[in-house]
C-alpha cells in the first residue's frame, strides 16, 4: 500500500494542479473575451481599460467574477493586453 501511495499521490498532485491551470485558463480566455466585446460595443480602443462592472454582473458579459482555482487573483488589463492571473509564474497565462 505504501509503494501504491509513493507513486499515486505525487501524480495526483501534478494532476491536480494541471487541471486548477488549465480552469485558470479558461478564466483568463473568457475574460479577455468579454474585454473585447465591450470595447466593440462601447468604441473603445487600445489602453482604455474596462473596470469591473462593465464586465462581470447579471447585465454584463460575465455573469459571475471568475475566481482562479489556485487562489490567484485576475487583472484585466487595458485593451491590447492579456488579462493577467497573480500565479502567472507558475503558468497561469492566456496560450
Amino acid at each position: 500500500i505504501g509503494l501504491l501511495a509513493a507513486i499515486a499521490i505525487p501524480n495526483f498532485i501534478k494532476a491536480r494542479k494541471t487541471s486548477q491551470k488549465r480552469a485558470c485558463q479558461e478564466n483568463l480566455t473568457k475574460i479577455d473575451g468579454a474585454k473585447e466585446q465591450w470595447a466593440l460595443e462601447n468604441n473603445k480602443t487600445t489602453g482604455d481599460t474596462p473596470a469591473d462592472t462593465d464586465l462581470y454582473g447579471a447585465a454584463s458579459y460575465i455573469k459571475k467574477e471568475p475566481e482562479c482555482p489556485s487562489g490567484g487573483t485576475y487583472a484585466i488589463e487595458p485593451i491590447g493586453t492579456d488579462p493577467s492571473c497573480t500565479l502567472s509564474d507558475e503558468g497561469h497565462v492566456l496560450p
